[in-house]
């Protein structure tokens, strides 16, 4: 029966979920976070004293210690993770990363919000060469500890010479801070066997020092002409009724 099912043609188990776009703007945003990853700003290029940081928070990074030990791997054997766990609290990881340095700056905090937002922002603006660059992009998404035009003016308030730029709503996916995320997910919360909080945040800053001195920056290559290729077969797959809509965020 296996060999019938994967060798069949249709196979109506299978499914890939997606997200329609609802953001008006979304071309105009997206472009500009493309831009600032092809070192340019409204159309003039970025300069030498000029940086571009993507930030955003991991929340409800776990502590869970498992019932019993875990059993390392060993010949012919994975690792071996009991599914039972006592729950040893959770926390936040927020982190920043400069695009072009391919340097994080990590700090755990008890939860999301604007403050602890505002502390990570506080620890990257105040040490060179943020301080004193003409001007430090941060790219961030749609969450509440950033959201709006408050969070914009948050910001230059209290950092004159930093710009916040938003991604499009729902497409956390063009902020290259996502791609560390993951890295942190695979390499340092899975399989999730920590004896406390604390074990958590010295994984989390360990994993932090060693990303720093060996990390090349990514090598994104999704452009805004892949970006209008993208769009134009979204419109042509899209059901009549909502063509239009799809127009109006391609042509934004």
């Amino acid at each position: 029966m296996r060999r019938w099912l994967r060798e069949d043609a249709l196979k109506p188990w299978q499914y890939r979920s997606w997200i329609f776009i609802r953001d008006p703007h979304f071309r105009a945003k997206a472009q500009r976070v493309l831009d600032l990853y092809a070192r340019t700003f409204e159309g003039v290029p970025l300069g030498e004293d000029e940086y571009v940081v993507s930030s955003d928070e991991k929340s409800s990074v776990q502590a869970r210690c498992r019932c019993h030990p875990t059993l390392t791997p060993g010949q012919a054997r994975v690792m071996r993770v009991n599914h039972e766990y006592g729950r040893g609290g959770a926390l936040a990881y927020l982190a920043a990363y400069d695009i072009r340095r391919a340097k994080v700056f990590g700090r755990c905090e008890p939860k999301t919000g604007i403050v602890p937002f505002m502390n990570l922002v506080e620890q990257v603006m105040t040490q060179e060469p943020y301080a004193s660059a003409k001007r430090v992009f941060w790219v961030v998404d749609n969450g509440s500890s950033h959201r709006g035009q408050r969070a914009i003016d948050r910001l230059a308030s209290r950092f004159p010479n930093a710009v916040m730029v938003h991604t499009p709503v729902h497409a956390s996916w063009t902020n290259q801070i996502e791609i560390f995320f993951s890295i942190v997910q695979r390499k340092v919360v899975q399989p999730n066997d920590f004896t406390d909080l604390a074990q958590v945040q010295d994984r989390l800053r360990a994993f932090e020092d060693r990303y720093n001195a060996t990390a090349q920056p990514f090598q994104w290559r999704f452009t805004t002409t892949d970006l209008d290729d993208l769009l134009a077969r979204l419109v042509r797959h899209t059901p009549t009724d909502r063509q239009e809509e799809s127009s109006v965020a391609l042509a934004a």
